[in-house]
């Protein structure tokens, strides 16, 4: 065999563990056909981070609107994406140089998995003891007419100036924190949404406080809608038809679509009309497919081992292994029913390390936190909610320390968090909405795995001011009142 382990992919899924088996002896093969690093190096988190960073301190001085505020802080998006451009730029180079110091072989193009123990590059073929898949997952693109007309994330996340009225057409991680970036520079949005609910995981009746902030700022939301067709409007030969259509996207919410309404002083932008199953017509000048991602393993070789997938990946055990007894897969492309986050897929990458060796029992997961990056932030961590208020075996607890401690939060009022607790007053989950969410997210995620308990909480002492030290003292309320 030419290896050992050959790792279909290049994320983090994959070289995290793979520098472990080097390490051990093992011989590696990563294969690549895109950017080294996977999607979340080059084409997704760190690209939002560092976009969404300008953004989130125009929010936290807005706090000082009226007491201390002088002038206006204004992102410069083209500069800001330049800026994202040359350090997005030097991550697969930089991984491409980290692989070779761990001794990691690689091979660029598409890896095609010939049979059981051999994957096909281009024109040479590689034989391995073991695969691994690790080729994530890709967005979402209905096949509607007018698709090709559709802008995905990693499109937006590329763009050199932002569009001045966006139709996004999902509202998950991607149409959300999207819209968010929106909202604070000022311009338009409308988001088309399929069901009942936005961030359908995340706590509702935080999900609507950031929803009403952003129809604050010029942000629509149209519930239970589907997208029949995306128009072009430079194919629309009927003028009246582009006005109505522009006026329906300024007023949607009041807009009753009556063929004989007058429409006075609406001028004609060029742009994309999208028309949904219901009659409701938007017109704008940039439409984004945010409705979710699916499986990413189109043309990787399954059918040749007699693998089968859904849009939620590859079905694999308790040990990451597929049906076929050599062949995994880790990370997003994964079956696990677990959060496709790249926190679990470095947590897969990890543990597969160890399991390829023998040094592994079936994996286990800890509380895993997920945060949506809108402004302000929402975070999730442990047991939601939602099942804690139908459950007798849990409380719910309201903790506003926003509202006790806004001196000491940057102005912030609003922060809160929501702490289930069992009926041993041990914590065991967190719901978050504040602008440091996936902080205070993370601490409480440490909380629950290490089972600290309420009282060894109260006797520690804390960093202050801080957003989880005053989070923390809020908690003596559930430790003292009960």
């Amino acid at each position: 065999m030419d290896y050992d382990v050959i790792y279909i992919g290049s994320g983090n899924a994959a070289w995290q563990g793979g520098r472990f088996l080097r390490k051990k002896g093992l011989k590696i093969l990563i294969i690549e056909e895109s950017l080294y690093g996977g999607t979340c190096a080059n084409r997704g988190c760190n690209s939002k981070a560092l976009l969404d960073a300008p953004y989130e301190i125009k929010a936290l001085a807005d706090n000082f609107e009226g007491v201390g505020k002088s002038g206006n802080f204004e992102v410069d998006w083209p500069a800001l994406m330049e800026f994202k451009r040359k350090r997005i730029a030097n991550m697969a180079p930089f991984l491409d140089g980290k692989f070779e110091e761990y001794d990691l072989d690689v091979a660029h193009g598409k890896g095609v998995i010939i049979d059981e123990h051999t994957v096909q590059v281009a024109d040479k073929k590689f034989t391995t003891e073991k695969i691994v898949i690790a080729t994530g997952l890709k967005p979402v693109i209905p096949d509607i007419k007018g698709k090709e007309f559709l802008h995905d994330s990693t499109d937006f996340l590329d763009i050199s100036e932002l569009p001045k009225h966006a139709i996004i057409i999902g509202a998950g991680f991607v149409g959300m924190e999207f819209a968010s970036i929106l909202a604070e520079a000022g311009l338009e949005a409308d988001v088309i949404i399929r069901g009942d609910m936005a961030l359908k995981y995340f706590h509702q009746p935080y999900v609507h406080k950031v929803i009403e902030i952003l129809k604050e700022k010029n942000i629509r939301f149209h519930f239970t809608e589907n997208v029949k067709e995306i128009i072009s409007n430079v194919e629309i030969d009927d003028p009246e038809s582009r006005v109505l259509n522009v006026a329906c996207a300024q007023n949607s919410d009041e807009f009753l679509r009556d063929p004989d309404a007058k429409i006075d002083n609406v001028a004609y932008e060029d742009g994309f009309t999208v028309n949904c199953e219901s009659g409701l017509s938007l017109t704008g000048d940039y439409v984004i497919a945010a409705m979710g991602r699916e499986a990413n393993v189109e043309n990787i070789g399954l059918e040749n081992v007699g693998l089968k997938y859904t849009k939620n990946g590859i079905k694999v055990n308790g040990h990451l292994q597929t049906e076929v007894e050599n062949i995994y897969a880790a990370g997003d492309v994964a079956d696990t029913g677990i959060a496709k986050l790249v926190t679990v897929a470095i947590h897969h990458s990890k543990y597969l390390a160890k399991e390829l060796i023998g040094e592994a029992d079936e994996i286990t997961y800890p509380v895993v936190p997920a945060v949506a990056y809108t402004i302000p932030r929402i975070a999730t961590v442990g047991v939601p909610a939602y099942v804690a208020e139908k459950s007798d075996d849990f409380d719910v607890h309201t903790i506003r320390y926003g509202n006790s401690y806004s001196l000491e939060l940057k102005n912030d009022m609003t922060a809160e968090a929501k702490v289930i607790v069992d009926k041993d007053l041990q914590i065991v989950g967190a719901e978050i909405y504040a602008a440091d969410a996936e902080n205070v997210a993370n601490m409480f995620a440490f909380i629950i795995n290490k089972k600290i308990t309420l009282e060894e909480l109260d006797y520690m002492i804390y960093a202050f001011p801080s957003s989880s030290s005053v989070c923390l003292y809020k908690l003596h309320n559930i430790h003292y009142d009960l």
